[in-house]
């Protein structure tokens, strides 16, 4: 029986969605701007990479000639005279929003067709009586921030008044969220946790999408740290995902990294959980190893959006890239004759792009298993066509709104 692998690398976008200009994005292209700012020699750092960008494993799948398909135009040295060994095509987004819950549940079949609750950019931009909710019911002596704000940048102007005052530093971005950020050591990772619990229950009402747990760990003298331990308090999704579906199927199914908390733990089954991508790869592997016949795996690789995206680092996060690249042959060597394994993303983040949030961009959808055969897919309608693939390869019942469209059985034409 077939096995199936579903790869997301967090953010990487091929060129602003059609919508784009509704979200302030009209332009956005996440791997085409790294791509030309490495041609230009700005994305070099002499202790990280020199030159062009270059991803041979990922351009021999498509991926060049996806950003083809999404741009008219393949970003330079992502261009290749051999035709790719998989299918490859672009896809649109129909869900509301441009976070992370929206596009891996359109992945998995369920987009979002509601509006997400979000954060006004006004100081401050939490609601009073969601502020008095939250110190009352988890016996805090008050919060820091109530702002839109950088992760990095909050901790690090807030970091020592929250450990002198105990206040935990909350703040919201462009996604419909509501951070917390904590120090481990001062403040209490558990402690942290229970208050995003508490926070998780407030915000419902608001049509919040998650509560995201942010322990960091340092000093104002030595700096702060966002570490490892991060956790997402989602709701679920409004109705069964691909992971439910190959879980009442009763296959095995593994989620890596953070795809549990991003669905909510419905259907994730036994969670792998790492700390940076190449940790994260190295749980990949390991569940490739032991995935069983008719198994589903769903991985996302969390740095090219936290750590170089949203921190608006080309050069970082053309190293990532790269990084990634050099790793995917491991996993065509794993692959059994009937295994799918499909390679995409779930938003952009330019990192070139104004600002430190998403960028609603199309991300490519890249094929391979040794038995199928290679050419394009086109660019398809809605990120649903890769549950619907997933469901056909896994013979799995479809989902019964209907969403998606199967890319497997039949090739569509490139427009």
């Amino acid at each position: 029986m077939a096995r199936a692998l579903v790869l997301v690398l967090d953010s990487v976008g091929i060129g602003a969605a059609p919508d784009a200009a509704r979200y302030g994005d009209e332009g956005a292209d996440t791997i085409g701007h790294i791509a030309e700012v490495c041609a230009r020699g700005q994305g070099d750092r002499a202790s990280l990479r020199a030159g062009p960008l270059r991803l041979p494993n990922l351009v021999e799948l498509g991926l060049g000639e996806a950003c083809r398909l999404s741009t008219g135009r393949v970003p330079p040295g992502l261009q290749s005279d051999a035709q790719p060994i998989g299918r490859y095509g672009c896809a649109a987004e129909i869900s509301k929003g441009k976070d992370t819950p929206s596009g891996h549940w359109e992945l998995a079949g369920v987009p979002v067709l509601f509006d997400w609750g979000y954060f006004p950019r006004e100081v401050p931009c939490f609601p009073p009586k969601l502020v008095s909710a939250l110190c009352q019911q988890a016996n805090l002596p008050g919060i820091l921030g109530n702002c839109h704000a950088s992760g990095t940048e909050i901790i690090a102007e807030l970091g020592e008044e929250h450990i002198t005052s105990g206040k935990p530093i909350c703040y919201t971005s462009a996604d419909s969220v509501f951070q917390i950020a904590a120090h481990e050591d001062a403040f209490g990772l558990e402690r942290l946790y229970e208050i995003c619990a508490v926070a998780r229950s407030l915000v419902d009402p608001l049509r919040i999408g998650r509560v995201i747990a942010r322990p960091f760990v340092g000093s104002s003298t030595e700096g702060f740290v966002r570490t490892g331990n991060r956790r997402d308090y989602s709701v679920p999704p409004p109705s069964p995902t691909i992971l439910d579906r190959a879980t009442q199927a009763g296959r095995c199914v593994l989620s890596i990294g953070k795809i549990g908390d991003i669905f909510a733990h419905s259907g994730t089954g036994r969670v792998l959980k790492a700390n940076g991508n190449a940790a994260l790869f190295d749980r990949t592997m390991e569940g490739i190893s032991v995935l069983p016949d008719g198994g589903l795996l769903f991985a996302n690789f969390i740095d090219f959006d936290t750590l170089h995206g949203h921190r608006r680092d080309p050069a970082g996060y053309a190293a990532a890239l790269e990084a990634f690249d050099a790793r995917v042959p491991e996993i065509l060597r794993m692959m059994r004759e009937d295994d799918l394994l499909v390679i995409t993303a779930d938003h952009g983040c330019d990192p070139t792009w104004q600002g430190t949030d998403h960028t609603r961009e199309q991300v490519p959808v890249l094929l391979f298993g040794p038995s199928l055969s290679a050419g394009p897919i086109g660019r398809r309608e809605t990120f649903a066509d890769v549950a619907a693939a997933v469901d056909e390869h896994l013979s799995l019942a479809s989902a019964s709104a209907g969403i998606g469209r199967d890319m497997l059985r039949s090739r569509a034409p490139a427009l």
